[in-house]
């Protein structure tokens, strides 16, 4: 064969291509999760933190997820707020919450 590629090579290029593609679009819309899952728990540790109640909390986490599980559907229950809440009190900081997911590969989401 000449200098034209074979259809074997092209294959293999573009599949390399949409392959990086898928790669790069996973890794941006999970550091966009990870970041909005911190802004919630900020917002919601915000709230808790003006009422100071800990029954309040529970009513309000239960009120959110209801609201927000018929708006969206399934995966804004108790738990996953709760867990957004835990994410922004280990992680205080939101500058640290970038720069983390900045640095982090498609392995580590």
């Amino acid at each position: 064969m000449n200098d034209s590629i074979t259809s074997r090579e092209l294959f293999e290029e573009v599949r390399q291509l949409i392959d990086t593609a898928k790669q790069r679009a996973a890794i941006a819309v999970n550091a966009q999760l990870t970041l909005l899952y911190w802004h919630i728990g900020k917002r919601i540790q915000t709230e808790l933190l003006e009422e100071q109640r800990g029954e309040y909390g529970k009513q309000v986490i239960l009120g959110l997820s209801q609201q927000l599980t018929q708006t969206y559907g399934r995966g804004w229950g108790r738990r996953h707020l709760w867990n957004c809440l835990r994410f922004t009190e280990q992680f205080p900081d939101s500058e640290i919450v970038h720069t983390v997911c900045a640095q982090l590969s498609w392995s580590h989401m």
